[in-house]
């Protein structure tokens, strides 16, 4: 937990305030709504639902409302778990990072090129693919890798990086790789 002004100069207090309490709440909000129309399901935890998503007993237009709200709601979470004003490197990841990737520095590079290359609004992600590799994507809206089969299936997120507009637009304006540069800064995991 931290103050919206934790991030600057990297992430603006406006920006932060606007996407915590407008965007993020709105999909809580939207999810919670979707979901009392099912009381069964609220016993399970929203990863699970995610990796269920197209099995579920709720109709099509549900499934779309959990996948986009739902989705929005654990991409979220785990962007703001995973910022900070100060670092707590993990080394054991920075040395799967340096094992799969070569180093730190290449990891940066092929991370921030599937951020800055994504195409309209979605998220970049490290995963850990079902046998433990690390992999490097970027998925579309608020998809979620908890949510892709069968391709994906078993993927789970480690670091993501919000490339939707609203993340950065009141700061950056057009400019998303400048974003995506000063957002290593607030990433707590690694150097």
């Amino acid at each position: 937990s931290y103050s919206y002004d934790a991030l600057e100069p990297c992430i603006d207090s406006k920006t932060m305030e606007i996407h915590h309490v407008k965007h993020h709440q709105g999909y809580i909000d939207k999810l919670n709504t979707v979901l009392e129309k099912y009381p069964d399901l609220l016993q399970r935890k929203l990863e699970d639902l995610a990796g269920d998503l197209h099995n579920l007993p709720m109709s099509e237009e549900d499934k779309k409302i959990l996948k986009n709200n739902g989705g929005g709601h654990l991409n979220h979470s785990l962007f703001w778990q995973i910022m900070g004003p100060s670092k707590e490197i993990n080394g054991a990841l920075v040395e799967e990072i340096k094992k799969e990737f070569g180093s730190v520095k290449e990891f940066k590079t092929i991370f921030s090129q599937a951020a800055v290359s994504h195409f309209g609004s979605g998220w970049a992600w490290l995963v850990r693919d079902d046998s433990g590799k690390l992999k490097i994507y970027s998925l579309p809206n608020q998809d979620s890798p908890l949510m892709h089969p069968p391709h994906l299936n078993g993927h789970t997120p480690i670091i993501c990086l919000d490339v939707w507009e609203h993340a950065y637009y009141l700061k950056y304006q057009n400019r998303r790789q400048e974003y995506v540069e000063n957002w290593w800064k607030v990433l707590k995991l690694i150097e």
